[in-house]
């Protein structure tokens, strides 16, 4: 294969940006986009999911197309959700939507420290648009 570092930041909302990311579904989604991810030789970076979408870092094989990586990713840590969580009041899902962009090694520290401080990002509105960006035309 040939050489290739290919990095993303790719960040999607749940439905209706719902606000339903508590402690337990988080770590769940973290390690379920982790292990999917590594399935498509794809090492991630950074991940984090807030209560209402999911910021990642990764650094997709270029075998692997940025759409495909993002609908595997969102597919089944979806449904491994509602798999967990069979009495939630309505089926967990994301939206179809997501926003991603390519940056290179130099920037990968900034995108890096943005992912992982997001709580405090948001607590403080130093939001980056750029990296929040998402089509949320369909829910």
């Amino acid at each position: 294969m040939p050489f290739a570092k290919c990095y993303y930041h790719v960040v999607w909302a749940t439905k209706h940006r719902a606000a339903v990311i508590d402690a337990q579904r988080q770590a769940l989604i973290q390690d379920i986009i982790q292990q999917k991810s590594r399935e498509l030789h794809s090492p991630i970076l950074a991940i984090y999911a807030m209560p209402d979408h999911v910021h990642v870092a990764v650094q997709i094989s270029p075998r692997v197309a940025v759409a495909e990586w993002a609908r595997r990713v969102k597919g089944i840590s979806s449904h491994e959700v509602n798999g967990a969580f069979p009495d939630l009041e309505t089926t967990f899902a994301w939206q179809k939507s997501y926003g991603v962009v390519a940056f290179g090694e130099k920037q990968a520290g900034f995108v890096i420290n943005y992912i992982v401080k997001q709580r405090e990002h948001h607590a403080n509105n130093h939001l980056y648009a750029l990296l929040e960006n998402m089509d949320t035309g369909g829910a």
